[in-house]
């Protein structure tokens, strides 16, 4: 059966989304679908921006990162369509979030932004989560955006340490 491409890349990308239980950043999603190369970059950006539109995906912007979620509508239209992805496009899936899934889930986790506050200062505000519960939400007021931005960069491969850290001093 022939189908058009585009509407095969919509469905792969409500598939992934379906099959998680926390957001996927845009470009988790790339990475997977240019990886596999079922299509080329353009492409799949214009597939996410038309599922957003019509209410298929929820989006929400977070420093860099784009977080996209499956609406109702998402589910609902990849459950009556479900059929039209191959087993294997399923099974690569599937096997991506066998083997991925922690990495990806902490990716999303774990975020930070710094913003110039009303003050002149700059504060980096840093946020770990786990399984949609804020395990910590800490603003650091800092003079500069060279360190708002190093504290950002630093929160990722070290918010488990600190968090580990600050439950140990505080208890």
């Amino acid at each position: 059966m022939l189908q058009d491409p585009l509407t095969l890349y919509k469905l792969i990308v409500l598939y992934m989304l379906d099959r998680v239980t926390f957001p996927l950043t845009a470009a988790q999603i790339s990475d997977f679908i240019l990886e596999q190369e079922y299509t080329n970059f353009l492409t799949l950006q214009q597939i996410m921006s038309e599922l957003t539109e019509a209410g298929m995906l929820s989006s929400q912007t977070i420093g860099n990162r784009t977080l996209l979620k499956i609406t109702p509508e998402g589910s609902e239209t990849l459950h009556f369509f479900d059929n039209r992805i191959s087993l294997s496009i399923k099974q690569d899936i599937d096997a991506y979030f066998r083997e991925n899934e922690m990495t990806l889930r902490n990716e999303v986790s774990v975020q930070s932004h710094y913003y110039k506050s009303t003050s002149g200062e700059y504060e980096a505000n840093l946020i770990a989560k786990d399984k949609n519960i804020t395990l910590i939400n800490l603003t650091l007021s800092v003079p500069t955006e060279e360190i708002a931005r190093g504290i950002c960069e630093n929160w990722q491969p070290k918010n488990e340490q600190i968090y580990q850290y600050l439950i140990q001093e505080l208890f």
